[in-house]
C-alpha cells in the first residue's frame, strides 16, 4: 500500500531513543509507517502519495502543550487586549475603546494585564476605567489568572461592596483609607462576579474554539491538555463530529466534580486519539504574581503575607478526600501548587494517597512546581509524579521574582534541571492565555533562562538550565506521558500518530539564544496539514 504522506530529506529529530535522527517518514491515513533514511522511505511514494520535501528543514513530532485554558484563551484573542499595555494610561485607553466599539451593556473581557509592567508597578484601580465605562461591566484579568480588575459596575451587579467580608481562599483588594474596594479582587475572591457574567452562547463557544484551534496549529502544537475543559466539552465533540478538531484535545475536568465524574463511570483514557478525557484538575493555592502562592515564611516584600490556600483546600481534608476518591476510581490528577509550602503539602496527599491505595498504577501530575524546598525533590521522585511546567513563567517572573521572595528562596525557582537531575520526567507547556502558546518559546526560556527583559543575559539561575535534548522531550514526548498516551504520540515512531512540526531552522544546530527566532513552517496533525 502506497503512502498518503511522505517527508523527505529532512532532518528529523525523532524522540525515539531507537533512531534518534531520520531523513524521511511516511504516513498512511493519521499513522506512521515508516522512518528512516530517504532512499527506504521514499519507496512507499506511490502516485498519490503527497511528497513534502523537508529541503533540510528539521522535523519535530508535533508538539503537546501539557497546560492550557483553551477556551479561555480563545475567548482572550476575542476580547481586549491588556498584556502589553505597559502604562495605566495604556491599560485604560485600550478598555475605553472596546466601551466605544461595543454596545452598552455587553461585559468588557479578556486582558491579561501585568502590572509589573507599569512603572510603579501599582496594581490597577477601578477609577481609571469608570468614567469610560458607565454602562459596560468590566472584569478583566492579571496575566497569571489570579486576580482580576472589576469597573464600580460589574462590582455593584456582583454586589461586591466594603462590607463584603473576605472569603476563604480570596482577597478582596481594598483603599487602606477608606476601606472601599479598589476593584481588583483576587482568586476566590472573584466568585460573586464570575457568578454575574452571562455564560457564552453557542456560537460565541465555537468563535473560541475556532480561535484557539488556528492559533494551537500556527505554533506547531498537535496535542493541548486543557485543564478546564468543562466550559468547552460540547463545542469540541461538535467540531469532532464535523471532522474539524484540528488538535487533539486532552481533558481535564475540575476536581471538585469528582463525584458526578464516577457516578458517570468516567476513567482516565475515555475517548478516541482527537478528544480524549485523562482526569481531574484541582487547585492548593493561588500564584506568585498576585501574592497566593502559599510560603513558610513570609514573602520578602510583604511580610504579613504568606500567600493563601486555594479555597478546594477547605475544609481542612477536602482535597485528600477528593484525590483519594478519584484515585480508587482509575482517575489521575493533575493539581496546581506554586509556593512551597502548597508543593509540600501536596506532596504529603500524594504519599497519602499512595499509601491508602497501594496497587493502582496511577499518573500523579503537579502543575507549575515554580518554588521548591530541595529536601521535597526526593519525595516527587519517590512518588513517580510528573511535573507540569511552564518554562515561559520563569523568564516572565524572574524580573522581579527576587525582589518577592528574596535571593535564597529564588536559587530554587522554576528548578527544572533539579527535577531533571532528581530523576522527576516533565512535561511543558504555556498555560495559556495566562502566557503565549508558543512552545519554542518555552524551549528557549528552558534552554536560556534570559529573562523578558534582558537583565540575565547567561540566564536567571543559570544553574536551572536544561539540556536542549531534554527541552524538546519535555515538549513532545513528556507531554504525552502525562497523559499516559506515551504509546500513542509523542515521537516519531512507526505505529504512533502522524503528528509533526516542521521548524524553519534547526534548534540543534543554531546558538540558544537564537532559538526564540525559529518559526513554524508546517503542522501536521494525524496527516493532514493544519498549518503552512
Amino acid at each position: 500500500m502506497p503512502a498518503d504522506l511522505v517527508l523527505t530529506r529532512g532532518s528529523i529529530c525523532t524522540v525515539d531513543p531507537a533512531r534518534p535522527w531520520a531523513e524521511a517518514a511516511a504516513v498512511v491515513g493519521e499513522r506512521i509507517v515508516a522512518v528512516g533514511p530517504a532512499r527506504e522511505v521514499e519507496a512507499w511514494i506511490g502516485p498519490g502519495t503527497r511528497v513534502v520535501d523537508l529541503e533540510g528543514r528539521l522535523a519535530l513530532p508535533g508538539f503537546i502543550d501539557s497546560h492550557v485554558h483553551f477556551m479561555e484563551g480563545g475567548a482572550d484573542l476575542l476580547g481586549v487586549q491588556l498584556r502589553d499595555a505597559a502604562t495605566p494610561e495604556a491599560f485604560a485607553a485600550r478598555i475605553a475603546a472596546k466601551a466605544r466599539e461595543w454596545p452598552a451593556g455587553t461585559w468588557i473581557l479578556g486582558g491579561s494585564w501585568d502590572h509589573e509592567a507599569f512603572p510603579a508597578r501599582e496594581l490597577p484601580h477601578r477609577s481609571w476605567i469608570d468614567a469610560a465605562t458607565p454602562d459596560h461591566p468590566v472584569c478583566v484579568s492579571r496575566l497569571d489568572g489570579h486576580m482580576v480588575l472589576c469597573n464600580s459596575l460589574a462590582l455593584r451587579l456582583a454586589g461586591v461592596d466594603r462590607n463584603t467580608p473576605d472569603p476563604e481562599g480570596g482577597a478582596i483588594v481594598r483603599d487602606p483609607a477608606t476601606g472601599e474596594p479598589t476593584g481588583v479582587l483576587k482568586d476566590a475572591a472573584r466568585n460573586p462576579v464570575n457568578r454575574v457574567i452571562p455564560e457564552p452562547g453557542p456560537a460565541r463557544l465555537r468563535a473560541m474554539a475556532e480561535a484557539a484551534l488556528k492559533a494551537a496549529a500556527a505554533q506547531g502544537v498537535t496535542t493541548v491538555h486543557d485543564v478546564s475543559a468543562e466550559r468547552g466539552f460540547g463545542t469540541y465533540q461538535e467540531l469532532l463530529g464535523e471532522g474539524r478538531l484540528t488538535t487533539r484535545i486532552t481533558l481535564y475536568f475540575p476536581i471538585a466534580g469528582v463525584e458526578e465524574v464516577v457516578r458517570l463511570g468516567l476513567r482516565s483514557g475515555f475517548g478516541g486519539t482527537r478528544l480524549r478525557f485523562a482526569g481531574l484538575k484541582g487547585f492548593t493555592d493561588g500564584s506568585l504574581g498576585s501574592g497566593t502562592a502559599l510560603f513558610f515564611e513570609p514573602y520578602t516584600d510583604e511580610p504579613g503575607n504568606r500567600g493563601l490556600f486555594h479555597n478546594q483546600m477547605f475544609p481542612e481534608g477536602a482535597m485528600e478526600r477528593r484525590i483519594l476518591a478519584a484515585d480508587r476510581h482509575g482517575l489521575n490528577v493533575a493539581v496546581h501548587a506554586i509556593g512551597d509550602r502548597a508543593i509540600a503539602e501536596l506532596l504529603d496527599i500524594f504519599q497519602s494517597v499512595a499509601r491508602q491505595d497501594r496497587d493502582r498504577p496511577r499518573r500523579l501530575r503537579m502543575e507549575h512546581v515554580q518554588h521548591v524546598r530541595p529536601g521535597d525533590l526526593e519525595r516527587m521522585a519517590g512518588l513517580g509524579m510528573v511535573a507540569s511546567v511552564q518554562p515561559y513563567h520563569g523568564i516572565d517572573d524572574g524580573r522581579w521574582a527576587q525582589r518577592r521572595i528574596g535571593p535564597e528562596r529564588a536559587r530554587f525557582a522554576f528548578p527544572y534541571r533539579s527535577l531533571l537531575d532528581a530523576g522527576v520526567p516533565l512535561a511543558f507547556g504555556s498555560d495559556w492565555p495566562v502566557a503565549p502558546m508558543d512552545p519554542i518559546r518555552a524551549i528557549y526560556a528552558a534552554v536560556t533562562r534570559r529573562t523578558l527583559d534582558g537583565r540575565h543575559p547567561e540566564g536567571w539561575v543559570p544553574d536551572q538550565k536544561v539540556p536542549l535534548a531534554a527541552a524538546v522531550h519535555a515538549s513532545t514526548l513528556g507531554g504525552a506521558y502525562a497523559e499516559g498516551a506515551e504509546g500513542e504520540k509523542g515521537s516519531i515512531t512507526p505505529g504512533k500518530l502522524a503528528d509533526f512540526a516542521v521548524l524553519d531552522r534547526n534548534l540543534f544546530r543554531i546558538a540558544p539564544e537564537a532559538i526564540e527566532e525559529v518559526e513554524v513552517a508546517m503542522t501536521i496533525c494525524g496527516g493532514s496539514v493544519t498549518y503552512g
